[in-house]
């Protein structure tokens, strides 16, 4: 991944966190990884533990940063979230899948929005 697209991806992390500051999250963790995944922001919303995946992108372009999150990402996402839960003895702790998306605009203006219980997955996939 090049130097450019990692600093985009940080500066998109920073402002997601600093919006969920704002809503009254409390970040847990951010970049949680194990060797089959990594969660991007792992937050408290309440009682509920938000695993959360920032995806951002410069000015609109032919799909939304929210169509990155696939099938695919979301299984990995929950196979490390289940395991989060697990070392931290919150497996009965009630949770949820969020998406951010943050478009940076050429003028460096942003638009940021969060979708909470953005998908969710059948037991099945563990």
């Amino acid at each position: 991944m090049s130097e450019k697209r990692l600093a985009l991806g940080r500066k998109g992390e920073e402002l997601a966190v600093s919006a969920l500051g704002r809503k009254g999250f409390r970040i847990l963790a951010r970049n949680y990884r194990r060797p089959f995944g990594e969660i991007d922001i792992i937050a408290r919303d309440g009682n509920c533990v938000a695993f959360v995946e920032v995806k951002t992108r410069r000015a609109a372009g032919a799909y939304t940063p929210a169509e990155a999150v696939t099938r695919r990402k979301q299984v990995q996402i929950a196979r490390v979230a289940q395991e989060y839960l697990a070392a931290n003895r919150l497996l009965d702790t009630p949770s949820r899948f969020d998406v951010v998306t943050v478009v940076i605009e050429a003028d460096g203006r942003h638009r940021i929005e969060h979708f909470a219980d953005a998908f969710n997955l059948p037991e099945s996939f563990f």
